[in-house]
């Protein structure tokens, strides 16, 4: 199974990297741009019995290694 892991700074935490875009952003002229948040996206081939098992894997990989439970969210996406 395929899994893919979105983990994103939490809100209202504050993103120095996701700032240093947003500025760079508008000097390009893009002063549209707001609330910008630089994160991470990681894939895995996890070996699981079923898509189920493979939800359960990340779940815990998500939250004992791949995020920092105080500062980011996580979200994943399970796929054959």
């Amino acid at each position: 199974m395929r899994v893919k892991v979105f983990i994103s700074p939490r809100k209202g935490i504050l993103d120095p990297q996701g700032r240093a875009v947003e500025q760079s952003l508008h000097t390009l002229g893009f002063e549209s741009v707001a609330n910008v948040k630089v994160g991470k996206y990681i894939t895995l081939e996890v070996a699981a019995k079923s898509a189920a098992d493979a939800r359960e894997q990340a779940q815990r990989m998500c939250e004992r290694l791949l995020a920092n439970p105080n500062i980011e969210d996580f979200a994943f996406e399970v796929s054959e």
